[in-house]
């Protein structure tokens, strides 16, 4: 999947992605995949992977996506 960096909670270490389809997804810093949480930032675009976490939909292997 595809999104966008929404909210970042830096010194809790994670944040949340706005889907392609509008909906709000989880991430904490260690669904990483070769990125610096600290180097993100808000309006990030992101690839991603959905899966059920404990309190509902999560990203894994999240990625920046590179400009080209």
């Amino acid at each position: 999947m595809k999104g966008e960096i929404k909210r970042l909670i830096r010194d809790r270490g994670f944040g949340f992605i706005t889907a392609e389809d509008g909906k709000e997804v989880f991430f904490h810093r260690s669904a990483l995949v070769e990125e610096d949480f600290d180097a993100l930032e808000e309006g990030t675009s992101v690839e991603f992977e959905l899966e059920r976490g404990p309190k509902g939909p999560r990203a894994m292997n999240v990625k920046a996506e590179k400009s080209k």
